[in-house]
């Protein structure tokens, strides 16, 4: 997860620099653009393993009377278009062969799938790191302002609700009843990558809790062997 958090931001990150790559680029090609109107000539089939996805070929002829073809780059099921349907055409008066239909998916289809493929990864990698340091600061608030108790072991067990890699961490449990109030309360550590239950020595686990709110602890496992990567 140290790698998984910083590999997520990376990658939205880029995602969300080639959405704006994009989108400048397409604003600049559309300050530029010339427009007319085309016509689709053509449905052109493109099959993949599960489907079949149709392109159009639109035929338009250029301000100075040159006839040009362009085929689109996206392609759908059902075809976007109709064979003799009349479309807009914005081209580049430079090079009339970069060209681009008057269409949401024509124009902004690329710099909206990379921007949301970009906020998602940013969204996981710097939630991941988020909650880390929201972690250590509650550890660190526990250990200044908190309250050892010792509890007593009860029994370790695998995280199931969470797997990296085909594998689910190892948690400790123990319990310590709260003499001012009679309440039995169950802790659990945080998650170990290695079986621990050959290292616990002793019935007492260590646990720092906020005096006012039991719920908010921290299990001490620092008496656990240190795994060398």
């Amino acid at each position: 997860m140290k790698i998984i958090k910083y590999v997520f931001l990376i990658i939205g990150l880029i995602a969300l620099g080639g959405a704006l790559y994009l989108y400048q680029n397409k604003r600049e090609f559309l300050d530029k653009a010339i427009t007319v109107q085309g016509t689709v000539k053509e449905l052109i089939s493109s099959r993949s393993k599960n489907s079949t996805t149709y392109k159009p070929l639109v035929s338009f002829i250029t301000k100075d009377g040159k006839q040009i073809e362009y085929t689109s780059s996206v392609s759908s099921n059902p075809p976007s278009y109709e064979v003799g349907e009349k479309v807009e055409i914005f081209y580049d008066p430079a090079d009339p062969y970069d060209a681009d239909i008057n269409g949401f998916a024509s124009l902004w289809l690329g710099p909206l799938v990379l921007g949301i493929l970009g906020i998602i990864f940013f969204s996981i990698g710097f939630s991941i790191i988020l909650f880390g340091r929201m972690k250590q600061k509650k550890i660190e608030d526990l250990k200044f302002n908190g309250k050892s108790i010792s509890t007593k072991y009860d029994h370790v067990e695998l995280n199931h609700s969470y797997q990296v890699n085909g594998r689910s961490p190892f948690l400790i449990y123990s319990q310590w009843l709260n003499p001012a109030t009679n309440e039995l309360h169950l802790f659990k550590s945080d998650d170990i990558w290695f079986d621990p239950t050959d290292f616990i020595k002793s019935e007492e686990i260590k646990v720092l809790i906020d005096p006012v709110n039991p719920k908010k602890y921290y299990m001490d496992i620092s008496f656990l062997p240190k795994v060398n990567r």
